[in-house]
């Protein structure tokens, strides 16, 4: 591929390399909240205290909350206090609630329950283990009052609200070591973070370490579900060719790639899954 066509691969998918910061508040961020000082427990969020805090996340407009479940998961919402028309003249408040991800038990990424663009109106309930409405027979997490004037979001049962007062610095994602490529390839070159993109049909975050001799180690977190897989592997020869192996729950599927020799940014090459191959590549990221 040309430097050309590589930079237009770069700015097509830009957007998608780097995350956001509501993204960046993984399940080991969250699990800081209760003990944080940038954060509140509130056992009735108003519409005022949502707008006060709406512009907390760098460059994303709404309040960002934290709950734990009642089944003690911690969950991460993106709300904004809302009205919807039933009809030309009249409005009902409402709570819209943009995102939502519920993570799984002692894991940092991997996603038990998600969802966006969710509008709850007056006494509807929300359980964010299941990612639904439901009714009250079933227990909830979040339930949205609306009784006249008083409007507020409240939590059920166990379940615990925090309100993010202030950006946590834990979730600003760390900075990578930017790679200065010199004029003879080193395999160290491979190591660090990538966007990977498998056959356009699964994409997720490529963490490679490279030892000394040469054996490869690291980890893939899908972009799917956010679970966590082992990755072994070897660079060879020529030493800016790698294989490396991603260990599924029920298959492994195989790599092989060269990495740009010019800037060390992208590794392309075809992958193999059940006997069937098809080609991927890896663009490098500064930032997870």
């Amino acid at each position: 591929m040309s430097r050309f066509g590589f930079g237009a691969l770069l700015l097509l998918f830009a957007g998608v390399v780097r995350a956001d910061s509501f993204d960046n508040y993984f399940n080991n961020v969250l699990a800081l909240v209760p003990s944080s000082k940038n954060a509140e427990k509130v056992t009735e969020l108003t519409p005022d205290l949502m707008v006060r805090h709406s512009r907390v996340l760098p460059n994303i407009q709404g309040t960002l909350l934290v709950v734990k479940t009642n089944e003690g998961r911690f969950s991460k919402l993106l709300v904004q206090p809302a009205r919807q028309k039933t009809s030309a003249e009249d409005s009902v408040p409402i709570l819209l609630i943009d995102r939502f991800v519920t993570y799984r038990d002692g894991e940092e990424r991997a996603i038990h329950a998600q969802g966006k663009n969710v509008r709850l109106f007056g006494d509807f309930r929300f359980n964010l283990d299941l990612g639904q409405v439901v009714p009250k027979e079933l227990g909830a997490d979040l339930r949205f009052v609306v009784d006249g004037d008083n409007i507020s979001l409240q939590p059920r049962g166990k379940a615990e609200i925090y309100v993010v007062t202030k950006h946590m610095p834990e979730a600003n994602p760390p900075k990578g070591t930017k790679l200065v490529v010199g004029e003879k390839f080193e395999p160290r070159y491979f190591n660090g973070s990538f966007k990977l993109y498998d056959d356009g049909r699964r994409s997720g975050l490529l963490k490679l370490t490279v030892a000394d001799d040469g054996e490869v180690s690291g980890v893939y977190y899908s972009d799917k579900d956010g679970q966590k897989y082992d990755v072994t592997g070897k660079v060879g020869t020529p030493n800016h060719q790698i294989q490396f192996t991603i260990t599924f729950q029920r298959t492994l599927q195989t790599f092989n790639g060269y990495m740009f020799t010019g800037d060390g940014q992208a590794i392309a090459g075809t992958a193999k899954m059940q006997e069937r191959e098809a080609g991927f590549y890896a663009v490098r990221v500064e930032k997870e």
